[in-house]
């Protein structure tokens, strides 16, 4: 017998720990984990000694910008990060134009992944109508996404159509979403709250990166916690999976650690920008160039150990690009600015680096970014584990490469990174979907429209029983 290919040499990173083997890879799927000297007819060998073999990131939360806001980013080129990243799947966003909200949207958001995605996919649209809740958990989507906010002075990124903030209404949509065994992410916000907050900020004329991040964080975060104190009370009441986007205060934190030990089915993100970019000195040089949200520092210390302990279960990345235009208005109307940070291409080599650095330990790291993601949002066996009969989502990383993020080598449409001139002390030096490369030797080599619709492990059964069957 004689398999695709074998990846020799490496430390690979499995559910049970790192181990010097060698990976065996056949037909798309991870055929075995076996000791250097089994021998094994291989059509293709991959040297990997000296690197980590790890699994591919599963990316729960990704602004594609496609349909509507091409012109920041697409799929095609969302996805050309993801490769060079290490991320091997990712979860679309409904704020879109139109937003994905039904069926129609829906079907026309996988026709684009499958004709231009270099990586697998999902997407989580809007619950915002209620009789295409249920059709488009059939199409196979895997989890549901709403905001609880309006956005003040612009109508992007938080378009209409995708928001709930009604908490009657709230519930009525958990109770339809716990039918169908799918997950509920939220955006966390008090909205009347921040009307208020927002208003004393903008009336002392504070419309300023500094004015802005200090009303997303005043009061010690009231607007997140008493968001998601309602968003855990309510998945209590329906028994719907919940996961909560942007955890990022000390409360909110606690709170879900209380939920978690209750028996909740809660799971929450830390996104790039908040272990990574959210000091204060990154809201005074970059600007608007930082936001997303000011972390004190308090919060973030709560981020970290919540990261370490398990509280946090799941690392996104909110990949959000906006242009240099739509980012430098901010400077002096920052309520105008479009906020959001690209993040897709280095936030897992940031997390790596921070294993590096003694933040994290390997196993957290890789159980954030791969395994989690892929269990709490039904890919358990199909993704984010390298064991046998999972995909060959694989990353090949050096731990010992110090190194410069730059703007020259971001791949978005908007050519800018916020971690211009950062040194860290890890490279991902190729990424495989399904076995394949999708990027290696420096360059992005997949092509569009490899990638494919991330099932469920019974979907994906039930559609590799019905190709047997023709």
């Amino acid at each position: 017998m004689t398999i695709d290919l074998r990846i020799a040499g490496g430390i690979v990173v499995t559910p049970s720990g790192p181990t010097a083997a060698d990976l065996l890879v056949d037909g798309g799927r991870i055929a075995g984990i076996v000791a250097a000297d089994v021998p094994v007819d291989a059509d293709r060998t991959i040297d990997a000694t000296g690197r980590l073999v790890l699994p591919g990131m599963v990316d729960v939360h990704v602004h594609t910008r496609e349909p509507g806001y091409e012109h920041k980013d697409d799929i095609l080129t969302t996805t050309r990060q993801a490769a060079a990243g290490g991320v091997t799947t990712i979860f679309g966003m409904p704020n879109l134009n139109p937003p994905t909200v039904d069926v129609e949207t829906l079907t026309d958001v996988f026709e684009r992944y499958a004709a231009t995605s270099i990586v697998d996919w999902n997407h989580n649209p809007a619950p915002t109508k209620f009789d295409d809740i249920v059709p488009m958990a059939e199409m196979g989507i895997n989890a549901y996404k709403i905001y609880m906010v309006v956005d003040t002075g612009r109508t992007y990124p938080h378009p209409a159509g995708t928001g709930i903030h009604d908490h009657g209404h709230l519930l009525q949509i958990m109770d339809r979403i716990a039918g169908t065994g799918k997950r509920f992410i939220v955006h966390p916000h008090d909205q009347a709250l921040m009307d208020y907050i927002e208003g004393e900020v903008l009336a002392r004329g504070e419309n300023t990166p500094q004015g802005y991040a200090s009303a997303y964080a005043a009061r010690e975060g009231v607007i997140w916690d008493t968001a998601i104190d309602v968003i855990l009370r309510l998945a209590e009441a329906s028994g719907c999976p919940v996961h909560i986007a942007h955890i990022q205060t000390r409360r909110s934190i606690e709170a879900v650690r209380r939920a978690k030990a209750a028996g909740i089915d809660v799971t929450c993100e830390v996104n790039h920008w908040a272990p990574f970019l959210s000091t204060w000195h990154d809201v005074e040089t970059l600007g608007p160039y930082a936001l997303s949200y000011w972390v004190p520092d308090d919060n973030r210390a709560a981020i970290w150990e919540g990261m370490r302990d398990g509280t946090i279960d799941i690392a996104s990345s909110d990949h959000a690009p906006h242009t240099r235009e739509e980012k430098e208005i901010g400077w002096t109307e920052m309520w105008s600015a479009h906020t959001g940070t690209p993040g897709i291409q280095y936030y897992y080599e940031l997390m790596l680096d921070a294993v590096n650095r003694g933040e994290l330990t390997l196993e957290r790291a890789v159980d954030m970014v791969a395994r989690i993601p892929a269990d709490k949002f039904g890919l358990a066996g199909v993704k984010g584990a390298l064991e046998v009969g999972a995909d060959a989502d694989v990353v090949i990383a050096d731990m010992q490469h110090e190194w410069t993020i730059t703007n020259d080598d971001v791949l978005s449409k908007i050519g800018w990174t916020p971690y211009d001139g950062r040194s860290i002390s890890t490279r991902i030096e190729r990424t495989l979907v399904r076995g394949r490369d999708v990027y290696a030797d420096g360059a992005v080599v997949g092509e569009p429209g490899y990638g494919k619709l991330a099932a469920a492990p019974a979907e994906r059964s039930a559609e590799t029983a019905g190709k047997e069957g023709n």
